[in-house]
This record gives C-alpha cells, structure tokens and sequence, in this order.
C-alpha cells in the first residue's frame, strides 16, 4: 500500500506534537507538512512549519487538525480548494462554525469528532443505549476533567456524551443541555443534563456519565493514561478516509456502531 501523505496543523500544540511521533512510528503514513498559526524559523523533525496556505497543503492526501475553531475554518477553506481529506478533533465550536464545516464537507470528505478514542466512542453508544433503557425518572450529569492548558469547556467529549444521552431519550441536544459550569464546587443532577467541566494539573482525560433516580446511581466512566490514544485514533481516521466520498463522518462511522 502506498504511504498516505499528511500535514499536521498546531505542530507546536500538545497534540500536534503527539501526531508527529506516532506518524513518524506508523509505516502507513509520510509526513509532509507542518503548520502553525505564525512564523517558525527552525525545523520540527525535518520539517520547516509554515502557514496554513495551498503550498503547505498541496501535496497531502489529509489534513489532520487539531487546533482552534478559527485555524480549523482556514484549514477547510484551503482543503476545499485542493479537494483534500481533513481530519478535525478540534472543539469548541459555535452553531454557526458547525453549520460551515457540513457546507465543506459536501465537497471534502471530512471526519470530525469530540475525540478519537475507540474507548470514548464505545462510551458513547453504550450511553445511548442506557438512557434508552431508563425511564424519566432517571436524571442524567456529565462530568469531565481535563489538564489546565484547556481553554474550551465543555470539552468536545462532554458533548459527546449528553448527545449520546439526548439521542437516547429521542430529543435533540439543544432541549436537554442544562448548566455548563467550570470548577464548580457542587454538581447535583437536574432534570436537564447538567455539564460539568475542571481544569487541573496535567490530567489527560476524565469523563463520566451518571444516571439517577435518588435510589441508585449508574455510573459509565473512562479515564485517558497516554494522549497517543488519540493521535493514534486521528490516524485510523485518516486512512478509513481514504476510501470515502465527500461527506461529514464520525469516529461512529469508522467503527461501524449502527
């Protein structure tokens, strides 16, 4: 099989420097492009970064994004143009960014998802399938922790989750978000699904899913150790994308959860 090509914007973020050692570890892929949001004048693993331009891109297969919501709509611009796969694992984006990336993707293939864990995804789907199973009278909390480098809350996996939870009870996100707190000291169930976020330390990432009814508590929970657990998830995406058509996926699509 022939290497996939890939470039890596936010190579100086956390993750853009998870991607470039394990593609620089996968045979499958070459890495041929870096980029970052300024000027950078020395070489990261061989490669000079640049902006995020139709040269920086041009000769890749798929873009793989994990940056801000801002650089990612550059990137889809770009990619749209040259008619390039794109992977995005950002967050953070409004209702109006959203509705952007779904116009680019009836040109692109794009896969986007709040994380890219095969754990994280599996989490969600078991949490359909549990909200599903409970009536009413069950209240439902998210709660997440992420390292306090983290600017957006909720995180993108915390929506996941009250998705999954929405999709469960057949109603649409928008009707059951609840509050949305940040270090909040206390966080009781209500009747809609209250999220709540930390900022801490260097934690990779905590997530969990509870559902009560004041006479139990169910709790669904995942807990990330090695943040190469994405990089490596962000590279299955890119190459399952190869094979696709112009269209908006998810890590559920790869995995093939009906």
């Amino acid at each position: 099989m022939k290497r996939i090509n890939i470039a890596i914007t936010g190579c100086l973020g956390r993750m853009g420097q998870q991607l470039i050692k394990s593609s620089k570890k996968n045979k499958d892929f070459n890495l041929v492009s870096l980029t970052e949001s300024k000027e950078i004048s020395k070489k990261i693993s061989g490669i000079k970064p640049s902006l995020n331009s139709i040269g920086a891109f041009k000769n890749v297969n798929v873009i793989i994004d994990f940056t801000v919501p801002k650089c990612t709509l550059q990137v889809l611009k770009i990619a749209s143009e040259l008619k390039k796969r794109v992977v995005i694992g950002t967050t953070g984006f409004s209702k109006r960014e959203e509705d952007k990336i779904k116009k680019y993707s009836k040109k692109i293939p794009i896969l986007k998802a709040g994380n890219m864990s095969i754990g994280v995804n599996l989490l969600m789907y078991i949490t359909e399938i549990t909200s599903r199973s409970l009536d009413e009278k069950f209240l439902t909390k998210v709660y997440e922790v992420h390292h306090k480098h983290k600017k957006d809350y909720p995180s993108g996996t915390a929506l996941m989750l009250a998705e999954g939870v929405a999709i469960g009870k057949k109603k649409k996100l928008k009707n059951l978000i609840g509050k949305q707190l940040l270090n909040a000291k206390d966080y009781p169930y209500g009747k809609k699904i209250n999220i709540y976020s930390v900022r801490k330390g260097e934690v990779i990432g905590q997530h969990k899913v509870q559902f009560s009814n004041k006479k139990e508590i169910l709790s669904l929970r995942h807990e990330s150790f090695d943040r190469s657990l994405y990089s490596d998830g962000a590279l299955a995406a890119s190459k399952w994308l190869m094979q696709k058509k112009p269209g908006l996926y998810s890590m559920r699509d790869l995995l093939n959860f009906k």
